[in-house]
């Protein structure tokens, strides 16, 4: 599914915080969402996952605006993972992951054969088939994290959403949740904090800085010298690791105090 923002504005208590951003999301592609806190990463992926109602600009599913879809009608066509893992609940993990088939069921009937299918495919993509049955409390940040995964993978949605879903998670877990996105075969929007997981796995990157999208490209057209100085204020340079994958190399902050030279040792009279 192709996902079109189109001159998109938010604000919230008069100070916009997206502005007019223009973007465009080809089906099966993986795009990452950059900027540093506060940039209007977490604003721009609700309103295109029709959380919330843009106060200027369309949002448009393979070329049709959502603004009077129902909340069920997008739901049936994207899955959105928010960057908290929620409050604690009696819930079990299975249950949780069962809230995807929502918007396909009616309001009083439970989950069908076909549903609980689903369900059990989406916990062992993530690896949680063992703990389907422990409750939610039970669960560690990173544990929560993979089912919220799961639930939206349980939404079977063309397109998933998704803000800073490598919070919580060990390393492991991280390069895991980033092959699995990318092998979807789904559009992917995925807002990330590590530039070189970004780098890696991402097809396309999306820069945003004061709610302003300023660049748009390739990992290398994007993650110059020069934007990761002006954007995220650091000396950084986008090179390779042992391996040919991409990577950053960070030589520090800018602005940072050079260290101080030890004293040069004096001779023993």
């Amino acid at each position: 599914m192709r996902i079109t923002a189109e001159e998109l504005s938010w604000s919230v208590a008069g100070t916009q915080v997206v502005r007019e951003v223009s973007a465009d999301i080809a089906p099966g592609e993986t795009v990452g969402l950059l900027g540093p806190n506060g940039s209007g990463k977490s604003s721009l992926l609700r309103c295109l996952a029709g959380l919330r109602a843009p106060d200027a600009g369309t949002v448009r599913y393979d070329g049709e605006p959502v603004r009077q879809w129902s909340a069920r009608r997008i739901a049936r066509h994207v899955a959105f993972v928010e960057q908290d893992s929620g409050a604690d609940s009696d819930l079990r993990i299975v249950d949780v992951v069962g809230l995807g088939r929502t918007p396909f069921r009616d309001r009083w009937r439970g989950p069908d054969a076909d549903d609980r299918a689903v369900i059990a495919a989406a916990l062992e993509r993530v690896g949680l088939t063992a703990l389907a049955g422990r409750s939610w409390k039970a669960l560690s940040g990173g544990e929560r994290q993979r089912a919220h995964i799961a639930r939206a993978l349980a939404q079977q949605p063309y397109a998933l959403l998704l803000d800073e879903p490598t919070n919580h998670l060990d390393v492991k877990h991280q390069l895991e949740l980033m092959e699995l996105l990318t092998g979807t075969g789904q559009t992917v929007l995925v807002a990330l904090h590590d530039l070189s997981l970004a780098a890696r796995y991402c097809d396309r990157l999306l820069l945003l800085h004061h709610g302003r999208l300023i660049a748009s490209g390739a990992p290398t057209a994007v993650l110059t010298a020069e934007r990761l100085a002006e954007v995220f204020e650091v000396d950084a340079e986008l090179t390779t690791d042992a391996l040919g994958n991409p990577a950053l190399t960070y030589r520090g902050p800018l602005g940072a105090p050079a260290p101080a030279m030890a004293p040069t040792p004096q001779p023993t009279l």
